[in-house]
């Protein structure tokens, strides 16, 4: 198998600012692995409520994660400005598997990247359900196989 390389900001559909804090430092002076998970989070979340299709006091359903993975290339420490690049990879009848990029403000390659695989459930059942149609109109936007083959047509 060949070791991950650093991707481009043009694998990544959606950019969301994010600020490092002295906390997300670790003893050994860089930002902690496990922050970054926080950052994909944060990244995927903060789409799909400005989408208007993720209502966490209300909606009925809502995205658990049950896969997640990073490559790491190159440090960042607060106060880094980074940027979370987000595409969607795959999109199945319950679930979505995004593809997140963790970029230093204004660097052309990823200090970090990986995936997390949401599968949609009922909130209250914890049972998964089909992915509601605003839902899957808002990860088509991200979808970079779909926005690929639309620039190619």
């Amino acid at each position: 198998m060949s070791r991950p390389q650093p991707r481009p900001r043009t694998d990544f559909r959606l950019f969301v600012p994010i600020s490092t804090r002295w906390m997300d430092n670790d003893v050994y002076g860089h930002i902690n692995n496990v922050t970054y998970y926080s950052f994909f989070d944060t990244a995927v979340n903060r789409y799909l409520m400005d989408s208007g299709v993720l209502d966490i006091a209300r909606g009925q359903v809502i995205g658990l994660v049950v896969e997640t993975g990073c490559h790491y290339f190159s440090p960042l420490a607060f106060p880094d400005e980074i940027e979370a690049g987000v595409s969607v990879a795959h999109m199945g009848n319950t679930s979505v598997r995004y593809e997140i990029g963790i970029f230093k403000k204004g660097e052309d390659l990823t200090a970090a990247h990986g995936h997390f695989v949401h599968v949609y459930v009922d909130q209250a059942l914890r049972r998964p359900v089909p992915l509601p149609a605003g839902l899957r109109q808002a990860l088509q936007k991200l979808d970079i196989y779909i926005n690929i083959n639309q620039n190619v047509s």
